[in-house]
């Protein structure tokens, strides 16, 4: 039985990081379609089919009455974006600009909304008037981004092709996304599951599962497209797709999963940590953006320690 929920979990991961890549694909190249801005495409769209695991692991364990599991999903999550992700991708690609007004402001809305469901939770419950406020976060930067066209249009040099073999080439996108989307599905509820049974059976919290093994799991899409844009010199993607891997499970997934079943936490002990580096990591995130506005290979290496510290202390301390 052991072996099995090992198989079925492992299975799960797979799907979720092969169907990622396959919606960060097919979207980046709708996106590109619309004629949208790298770091809106990335933010977005490319953000957004990374969170869609996020949202199903959510959907699944609210409904399986355990939403705490999604808390800990989006808390792991967020560490493993803005501390693994981030280093990986700056040394690879050499050190990550963020030079522009619209990825400044939005590393402020990044912090802020990382943080904010942690105080949402201070008084153990994270209620439908809390996933109410979080949506409305969510709704109120999309306006703002929206706002000015400047923001997120642009005019793509590709070579142009027909319009009837680019619109072949949109429809057939169309068609993965609905197929990805079925297979994280799928992946989602074998993760509950699995994440279920080893709570159980070797008697650890579902906080401690949802921070370490499905956080990392589900963020494992964003992370592949860090990497592989930074190897590409891509380098205007990755801080769009990192920020917008933050803000939506935190906002969006966690508002939903909140009206679905309210999310409360008897003890907060196994959040503990997670909390701390949570919180050290979004504000050495923030100040490195800010102050010499971009990520250093030095920079890097220090975000590295961080999620490499904090995997070790939430082993030791289970």
């Amino acid at each position: 039985m052991i072996l099995f929920y090992i198989l079925v979990f492992v299975i799960s991961v797979f799907l979720i990081f092969w169907s990622g890549r396959l919606l960060v694909d097919s979207l980046a190249r709708i996106a590109r379609f619309l004629e949208w801005r790298e770091f809106v495409v990335a933010f977005f769209v490319v953000a957004f089919a990374g969170t869609i695991p996020n949202l199903f692991v959510g959907i699944s364990s609210a409904l399986h009455k355990i939403p705490e599991l999604s808390f800990g999903d989006v808390m792991g999550g967020n560490v493993v974006d803005l501390t693994l992700a981030v280093g990986l991708a700056a040394l690879i690609a050499k050190g990550l600009p963020a030079e522009s007004k619209t990825v400044q402001t939005t590393s402020i809305f990044t912090i802020i909304i990382a943080i904010l469901p942690l105080l949402l939770i201070l008084d153990g419950t994270l209620g439908r008037g809390d996933g109410m406020i979080l949506i409305l976060v969510f709704l109120f930067y999309i306006v703002w981004l929206f706002s000015k066209k400047e923001r997120f249009t642009k005019i793509y040099d590709d070579e142009k092709i027909p319009i009837i073999k680019e619109f072949r080439i949109f429809i057939k996108d169309l068609g993965k996304v609905i197929f990805g989307i079925i297979l994280l599905l799928i992946a989602a509820e074998g993760i509950v599951r699995a994440a279920s049974f080893f709570a159980e059976g070797f008697n650890l919290s579902l906080a401690l599962i949802g921070i370490l093994i499905v956080g990392l799991g589900n963020a494992l899409p964003e992370t592949y497209f860090a990497i592989a844009a930074a190897r590409k010199g891509q380098t205007g993607m990755i801080l769009g797709n990192l920020m917008g891997s933050v803000m939506i499970p935190a906002t969006l997934v966690l508002g939903i999963v909140a009206f679905i079943h309210p999310i409360e936490i008897a003890d907060f002990s196994p959040f503990a940590i997670a909390r701390f580096f949570l919180i050290i990591a979004a504000f050495s995130f923030l100040l490195f953006v800010r102050t010499g506005r971009q990520i250093t290979r030095k920079e890097a290496i220090f975000l590295l320690s961080i999620y490499i510290v904090f995997v070790i202390i939430e082993i030791l301390t289970k």
